[in-house]
């Protein structure tokens, strides 16, 4: 595990042609209050409830779900689909290993997973609220986990891992470019694409971009204070 917890500019490869999408404690601090107001509107049954049962009957009206259009956009959903992602990431971190003999992406990626997983299920079980196609009238109930969207916020923090591990272990630019678009456009793609298929509601979509960005900056400053010094004192400990 030594060379991999090479700094930055120590590393071979390509110089960076993006950068590595560390949100700043500005963006953080945004993305909260909205997650927070946003869910405080939907428990008090406000303006967003409404907003999210009018567009619920426009896209109902397209009936996506009953066409021919419904297998691609059901794909496009799953740019954000935690397997779809995975599997990505697999080969992204096997060949960092291999190449580059480190095992630190393969960390982060473990802890990203582990940051989301607690943190999405946290709010969907606590605040319990139903999907559009939840039988009954039932907004918020004990079996509902519509809130919020575990694709959008999963497209949010994956794809932003693996766009930082791009670029900090210097990928061809292609790479890092292809990352860095798909850390903007997979989280838009997988929100429109779940909405227009009447799976969430536009502030399940909405909150889950928010709690993606909050989590991406969390796994970035748990890398910076534990992690990396886990590692360094291991390749310290390893070099006595």
């Amino acid at each position: 595990m030594t060379r991999g917890a090479l700094r930055e500019v120590d590393l071979p490869g390509s110089p960076p042609v993006v950068s590595a999408g560390r949100p700043p404690w500005w963006l953080m601090a945004v993305a909260l209050l909205l997650g927070v107001l946003v869910t405080a509107d939907l428990l008090s049954r406000g303006r967003l409830e409404r907003m999210d049962l009018r567009m619920s009957e426009i896209v109902s009206d397209w009936g996506l779900k009953d066409s021919a259009a419904y297998p691609l956009v059901w794909v496009l959903t799953q740019v954000g689909g935690r397997v779809t992602i995975l599997v990505v990431l697999a080969g992204l971190v096997g060949y960092l290993a291999w190449r580059r003999g480190t095992w630190v992406p393969a960390l982060r990626v473990l802890l990203a997973v582990a940051v989301l997983t607690a943190g999405v299920y946290a709010i969907k079980y606590g605040t319990g609220r139903t999907a559009p196609a939840f039988p009954g009238s039932y907004f918020f109930h004990a079996e509902g986990a519509s809130f919020p969207s575990g694709h959008v916020a999963n497209a949010v923090l994956m794809w932003g891992v693996a766009r930082w591990q791009a670029v900090q272990y210097g990928l061809s630019p292609t790479i890092q470019r292809t990352f860095w678009w798909l850390s903007i456009a997979g989280p838009l793609v997988t929100g429109v694409a779940m909405v227009s298929l009447d799976f969430h509601w536009v502030t399940d979509a909405v909150v889950g971009a928010a709690v993606g960005i909050v989590l991406l900056g969390v796994v970035h400053a748990l890398d910076a204070t534990v992690l990396s010094r886990w590692v360094y004192a291991h390749e310290g400990s390893r070099t006595t």
